[in-house]
């Protein structure tokens, strides 16, 4: 098939590579505006946009979609590069961009000849219904799903709210973060894109309607929710741990300094300490109390410094027991 290819990051980058290497014809990229990144923070291409450019596959970034908006003349410049591409389909991945109606249109019209169009299919991070919107793995950690997966869409004009084409999930282990679980998801994705684009050629998709019952949203992570709330159960604190690395590392205060705290177990027993208080320490954890519990973290940072063990962290930053972490406000998590 003839392939345009809307997504901007990693996630993306692997289903555009595994399309390319079955054969598709990507006739074109879309991706977001080269951001600024690093210290330098000098402009710096998406993961989708380098595998273009290594493959000599066309490139368009517009900045916004909307004939009616404040970029005009990219939306415009867009419109034009989709019809050039004269594609069977689009494929969108974690694009960051609403596509508007026109394009939904545009994609789903036939060829001039009368040939068939598939309209544009997103790779959604999750099983549909459960968590639409932007952050499906981090919100799927967060509350302690057994499971997720992927789901194959046919987009239309709501928020994920499209006939599914193809469902798969896997497990969620229970030490997985969202940096590990991304990998796994995406790796998924990339191979069920090709499958769908198989099925649909042979025309035997089966499109089911996204049942009513078990809709959530997966809102977008903000870094107001990266304090930990020493009040809530360990399961609790642990899980957003998991869910909030790498991005955006749950902290927690101690000695006026904010610590981003990468690992954590839920310890054995319960306390009766004031939650936030450090009932014990040995170089494989310091155990904090919680509602109930006790949080062994394993692996902190200080600000500007590396990720480290505990063991080696405390020989930079010793803590006893006793000494107090902060009750910093956090942000509910959205459910």
């Amino acid at each position: 098939m003839r392939i345009i290819f809307a997504g901007t990051p990693e996630f993306a980058r692997l289903a555009l590579a595994e399309l390319h290497a079955a054969g598709h014809t990507i006739a074109l990229v879309m991706s977001q505006p080269d951001r600024p990144a690093g210290r330098g923070m000098k402009l710096q291409a998406s993961a989708v946009k380098q595998f273009a450019l290594e493959h000599s596959i066309p490139v368009a970034q517009p900045r916004s979609l909307r004939l009616d908006g404040k970029f005009l003349e990219d939306a415009a410049a867009a419109r034009q590069a989709i019809a050039d591409a004269k594609a069977d389909v689009m494929v969108v991945a974690a694009y960051g961009l609403i596509l508007p109606q026109w394009v939904l249109d545009d994609m789903a019209a036939p060829h001039a000849d009368g040939r068939v169009r598939f309209g544009c299919l997103n790779i959604h991070g999750s099983l549909l219904p459960r968590w639409r919107g932007a952050a499906p793995i981090h919100r799927a950690i967060e509350l302690g799903d057994p499971e997720t997966g992927v789901t194959i869409m046919q987009m239309d004009a709501g928020l994920d709210t499209g006939d599914m084409l193809l469902k798969e999930s896997l497990p969620i282990a229970a030490d997985d973060t969202t940096a590990t679980l991304h990998d796994k998801v995406a790796s998924l994705g990339a191979r069920m894109i090709v499958q769908t684009l198989d099925l649909a050629s042979q025309g035997a998709l089966q499109p089911r309607r996204q049942p009513d019952e078990g809709v959530t949203y997966a809102h977008k992570i903000e870094k107001e929710e990266a304090p930990i709330r020493w009040a809530d159960d360990a399961s609790s604190i642990v899980r957003r741990i998991r869910a909030f690395n790498p991005f955006p590392g749950a902290t927690a205060v101690m000695q006026g300094e904010t610590l981003k705290v990468w690992g954590a177990k839920v310890g054995n027993g319960t306390a009766s300490e004031k939650y936030g208080r450090i009932v014990a320490v040995a170089p494989e954890g310091i155990a904090v109390a919680a509602m109930n519990s006790i949080v062994i973290i394993t692996e902190l940072q200080r600000p500007g410094g590396k990720r480290m063990a505990v063991s080696d962290f405390l020989r930079g930053m010793p803590l006893e027991v006793g000494a107090q972490f902060e009750l910093q406000a956090s942000a509910a998590p959205a459910t």
